[in-house]
């Protein structure tokens, strides 16, 4: 059976793609250090499947990440293992150094050594961001060949590991591809992102704190959807390349919040008077506008979205309204954020 190692697969993404490998009868290796944003209820489905192996590991402990490899011999590497919020990163950057940066680099030197010692023809897929291109001005759209211009601790810590995975993969000849996603969302999303706060929120009946005017806009994407895309990639890219995944739906928060009200409203959901907008003190350097140019993944690789706005959000609404216990398993950590959310 075909192996792939994900490491960080307790989380959001990594959780979702692991369900997708599951039902395309792969045999899943999860690596994951299991720290805040990582959930057990996440993966709780997995663990009488006989082809899903779970390791709590730190990526950056060289010598278990090698001993897992060897044991296991997989096809390759999809790195979802990140921390990721923007927010955490302006308060305090080193995580995000250490994991991001750090961990990277160390899962490179693994395969370096690996090569060299066994001629290993692994794949590595580096999981990105849209954030790494920063500002997108106007009506443009950032494609793979613009310059990186990351603007948060966040972004200039992902950019800085997709520049060390392009430089391995020239250097060492490891077979490296990165891929860009833009906004995720779906079942999963650790609550202090935007969307599942949003709808925390309006389930709890508690404001809704939006940045700024609430005009900052951002292209959206179906997890399941984004999972699709991913797993293409990392079997059908050509290494040394990276793509982009994007829906070509672009909206502004505000628009968003007013689509979860229309389906909270459609789902005969209660809430108060508390459950409205206010706009709070833009967090530092927000930027304004993601846009990607995601041809090169349609036509080259042959993708296309499944999943429309309306659809994902509405799935993404039922799935948190259903699954209570995920904010029961979740009530006990810190998620506390700049716009304020306490289970």
């Amino acid at each position: 059976m075909k192996k792939i190692i994900i490491t960080g697969g307790s989380g959001f993404i990594g959780s979702n793609l692991i369900d997708l490998l599951l039902k395309k009868n792969f045999s899943v290796i999860n690596i994951d250090k299991s720290e805040y944003s990582a959930n057990p209820y996440n993966v709780k489905k997995f663990k009488r499947n006989k082809n899903y192996f779970f390791f709590r590991t730190d990526i950056n402990q060289k010598q278990k990440i090698s001993r897992i490899i060897k044991k296991y011999r997989p096809l390759g590497i999809i790195n979802l293992a990140a921390e990721t919020h923007v927010d955490r990163s302006i308060d305090n950057a080193e995580k995000f150094i250490k994991s991001n940066i750090n961990g990277v680099y160390n899962l490179l030197e693994v395969l370096r050594k690996l090569k060299k010692n066994t001629k290993n023809k692994m794949r590595f897929l580096q999981i990105s961001t849209d954030e790494v291109y920063g500002d997108i001005v106007g009506n443009r759209l950032a494609s793979e060949k613009d310059n990186y211009n990351p603007s948060s601790p966040y972004s200039a810590s992902k950019a800085s590991a997709d520049q060390l995975v392009m430089a391995y993969g020239r250097t060492y000849g490891i077979k490296t591809l990165i891929a860009n996603p833009c906004n995720n969302y779906g079942p999963n999303q650790f609550p202090e992102k935007f969307i599942p706060k949003m709808i925390f929120n309006i389930l709890n009946n508690r404001p809704l704190p939006v940045y700024g005017n609430g005009k900052n806009t951002r292209e959206w994407i179906y997890v399941k959807d984004n999972c699709e895309a991913i797993l293409k990639i990392f079997l059908r890219g050509k290494c040394g390349e990276n793509y982009n995944i994007g829906t070509g739906v672009k909206l502004r928060n505000i628009d968003i919040i007013k689509k979860i009200f229309k389906i909270a409203k459609k789902n005969k959901i209660n809430f108060g008077k508390k459950a409205k907008i206010i706009f709070v003190k833009d967090r530092p350097g927000h930027d304004l506008r993601y846009a990607l140019n995601s041809n090169k993944l349609r036509k080259k690789i042959k993708w296309r979205h499944k999943v429309s706005t309306n659809e994902g959000l509405e799935k993404t609404f039922n799935w948190y309204k259903n699954n209570i216990g995920y904010f029961k398993k979740i009530s006990k950590k810190n998620i506390t954020t700049r716009l304020g959310l306490k289970l």
